[in-house]
């Protein structure tokens, strides 16, 4: 196995077609065939029913793609570190959570970038589940994530509270006296997809077949529409708290339900100090 076959094992998962793989990857199509042979020579499993002018993963395809994936993202961002070998004294690499990095993790950020010259950052925001997994493939050295990490090697500490605020953009609100579940299930509603137990949260307030005006995998994506006034969401109320003090958006009351309380925790290996990037938290 090498790295050749497994960049055009990817392709063509993506393509689904030997001529479109070889087209892309600029080689020709015998070749494409002679590494995908030999590529499941080596795992011993067959990766592709070949039907027609289509390729289809197997199941056992389709468990390999993942690691076939990460396998090539370590490989270069191994490279990538090697290579960065330079004037910085530090590198960190942390992950959060996309409502975690508007409210903390950004102020660090630029309080780092512009009194560390030899510290190097590498940020990644994403979801909880894959920050977790890039910190156990040795991606990222810490990470602020809505689920908690129990495993061994790893440290995992409840690092901050917050809670879910209901806002629309100031104006626009017609639930001024509040809003109970009932009502909410008739608001015009904008779903961010927080997964986890917010996301649970969120759509246990709906009916399951409830279809939302808009659904997005980004909080931040969701606030220029909320501050037009063209939909209600929950959102984590440190990320908006500047907004409503500024009369950009407004919270809406919640009449005989309690909204739910969000806990950010931050996970980094055993060997690590995270005052290493916490040190630049700014102080109030």
């Amino acid at each position: 196995m090498n790295t050749e076959e497994l960049k055009t094992f990817i392709c063509l998962c993506k393509v689904k077609n030997f001529t479109l793989a070889a087209e892309q990857m600029y080689i020709a199509q015998s070749t494409v065939t002679n590494r995908i042979v030999e590529l499941e020579k080596d795992v011993g499993k067959k990766l592709f029913d070949r039907a027609s002018k289509k390729v289809i993963l197997t199941e056992e395809g389709r468990i390999f793609l993942k690691y076939a994936e990460r396998i090539l993202e370590l490989q270069d961002t191994s490279i990538a570190e090697m290579n960065a070998v330079s004037a910085y004294r530090q590198k960190i690499a942390v992950g959060s959570v996309n409502a975690t990095y508007e409210s903390f993790v950004k102020p660090v950020l630029d309080r780092c970038l512009h009194e560390a010259d030899d510290v190097a950052v590498k940020v990644v925001i994403g979801h909880s589940m894959n920050l977790i997994q890039m910190l156990q493939d040795n991606v990222l050295d810490m990470a602020f994530s809505s689920i908690p990490l129990k495993r061994a090697g790893f440290e995992c500490i409840e690092y901050d509270a917050d809670r879910l605020a209901l806002v629309i953009g100031k104006g626009y609100n017609r639930y001024k006296d509040g809003v109970d579940e009932e009502g909410l299930k008739n608001m015009s509603y904008l779903m961010c997809d927080f997964l986890s137990e917010i996301g649970e949260f969120i759509r246990s307030l709906f009916p399951a077949d409830h279809v939302f005006k808009l659904e997005v995998d980004n909080s931040s994506k969701l606030l220029p529409y909320l501050e037009e006034g063209l939909g209600y969401s929950f959102m984590p109320y440190k990320m908006v708290k500047d907004k409503i003090e500024a009369g950009v958006l407004e919270e809406v009351p919640l009449i005989g339900f309690k909204s739910l309380k969000v806990t950010t925790y931050l996970i980094y290996r055993q060997n690590y100090d995270p005052m290493t990037f916490l040190k630049y938290a700014p102080k109030n």
